[in-house]
């Protein structure tokens, strides 16, 4: 008889860690992707305000609000009851006077209904990332290639290639620590710094294009079934499943039987009773 799974609390995610059993998250934005990643036994989904680029079409994730987050999460959260669901804060949504911020985290967590909040950045947002833990909210870091800021970034670039640049993530993985946050997501970090900064974590560390070192790891949906019209190569990322093409076949093969009235054909169809068929049409008799 399969074992029942454990529910994945804050907690268990750094005994995973100490034990050397890798986190397994993926990120979701919605009810049947939700529902498919519990029943496959994710233990951890993210709500990824990527979902600017993913699935409403924007070329980031700074249009993104809090009202687009919560409505996700909560389709997200229907769909994986089970899971530990963590959401995004969006861009410029904590960044202003913790009270603001204190209340918009409120919105996610009580109309979301999520377990946990993320945000980007180390040292300069440590002291907000405190106040949150404290309020009772966790709280997973996000450091390395932070999309909320790539246009002051100046792109999608690897993060960690100089000592500079080590030094500095490796600083705001540990401010991000102390102030209390559960986990820390390393994003398009040199894998010898993701290795590093693991080593020196007390709290599970999560990469995407960070290496194998880490002490989990997060992809997207659409981008590991390739679930979109158009799929751009990814280094860090792999490919489990082509649903694109599947799903752009089958469209292909019904718009193609719909323009030759070969759908739907009498297999598709239903009769009614003989007097109906006679009132319809008229009787012959």
């Amino acid at each position: 008889m399969e074992m029942e799974k454990k529910p994945i609390t804050t907690s268990r995610m750094k005994r995973m860690k100490k034990d050397g059993d890798p986190i397994t998250m993926v990120t979701a934005y919605d009810y049947p992707s939700a529902s498919l990643a519990q029943e496959a036994g994710i233990d951890v989904i993210l709500v990824g305000d990527s979902l600017g680029n993913v699935v409403l079409g924007y070329e980031s994730t700074l249009p993104v609000t809090l009202d687009d987050m919560i409505y996700h999460t909560r389709a997200v959260t229907r769909g994986a009851p089970d899971t530990f669901v963590v959401t995004d804060l969006p861009f410029m949504t904590y960044h202003g006077s913790l009270d603001t911020t204190l209340a918009n985290v409120a919105r996610l967590m009580q109309e979301g209904l999520c377990k946990a909040i993320k945000m980007e950045g180390g040292t300069e947002i440590a002291h907000t990332v405190e106040a949150i833990t404290k309020a009772g909210v966790p709280v997973m870091g996000h450091i390395g290639l932070t999309p909320q800021s790539v246009y002051q970034i100046g792109g999608f670039k690897v993060q960690g290639k100089t000592s500079k640049q080590a030094a500095k993530l490796l600083e705001d993985a540990k401010a991000l620590e102390q102030a209390g946050a559960f986990a820390v997501v390393l994003e398009l970090v040199t894998e010898e710094l993701a290795e590093l900064v693991t080593k020196e974590l007390s709290i599970p560390t999560i990469g995407i294009g960070a290496g194998p070192s880490c002490d989990g790891q997060v992809l997207v949906f659409h981008d590991l079934l390739q679930y979109a019209s158009e799929t751009y190569p990814k280094k860090f990322v792999k490919t489990y499943a082509d649903i694109g093409s599947q799903i752009r076949d089958g469209l292909s093969g019904y718009v193609k039987d719909v323009k030759a009235r070969t759908f739907p054909d009498a297999s598709h169809s239903f009769k009614g009773e003989q007097d109906v068929a006679a009132y319809l049409y008229g009787s012959k008799n």
